[in-house]
């Protein structure tokens, strides 16, 4: 299994155990419309994951006694979304584009790009909304992975950097796992 699936599956785990009521009418600003999504032709993987509301504090809920950390960040959040597209000939441009389009659009939104790879195989950006400088209020992770497939995360609450890097080691999402120390560092001008 490559790595950007086991990633997917692993936030698609995590996104199981999450969620807290939202209370507002309006989405949270941090909340990212990814738009639909469309299966590939040739019928490859198609996984869309969205939780919010009180299925996230159930799992808080449950997730109390054995992992109380995990239980406590949980708590914090208002959404999950994970969405993992296999791509072929009839969606691999309009994937692309799409994912060039929202780094944009959280680039112009004032959102922290805190971790970019690109290298023939993998291009990956990683975004945070911060909120002020003693908590992250949402997360997007775009990963086009070859021409195989097109992973999108979003994660919107109350999130710590360093509770984030302890969920990364837990679930083992490379990505989050080095979160704790990028976000904790001032932004060079």
């Amino acid at each position: 299994m490559n790595a950007s699936l086991r990633h997917a599956m692993a936030a698609t785990a995590l996104a199981a155990w999450l969620v807290v009521p939202v209370i507002a009418a309006e989405p949270p600003e941090a909340q990212i419309d990814f738009g639909a999504f469309t299966p590939s032709d040739s019928g490859g993987e198609f996984v869309e994951v969205h939780i919010r509301g009180n299925l996230i504090a159930m799992a808080a809920r449950l997730a109390e006694k054995a992992e109380p950390e995990v239980a406590q960040l949980i708590r914090g959040l208002q959404l999950i979304r994970v969405n993992v597209i296999s791509l072929d000939d009839s969606n691999r441009a309009e994937m692309q584009q799409r994912v060039k389009t929202i780094r944009a659009d959280l680039d112009a939104r004032g959102w922290e790009r805190i971790v970019t790879v690109r290298n023939p195989t993998d291009d990956v950006g990683v975004y945070l909304k911060m909120r002020g400088d003693e908590a992250i209020e949402g997360i997007v992770v775009t990963i086009i992975d070859g021409a195989r497939e097109a992973v999108l995360v979003n994660i919107v609450g109350n999130l710590k950097p360093e509770k984030l890097a302890m969920i990364g080691e837990r679930f083992h999402i490379e990505h989050l796992k080095h979160l704790g120390p990028v976000a904790e560092t001032p932004k060079a001008n």
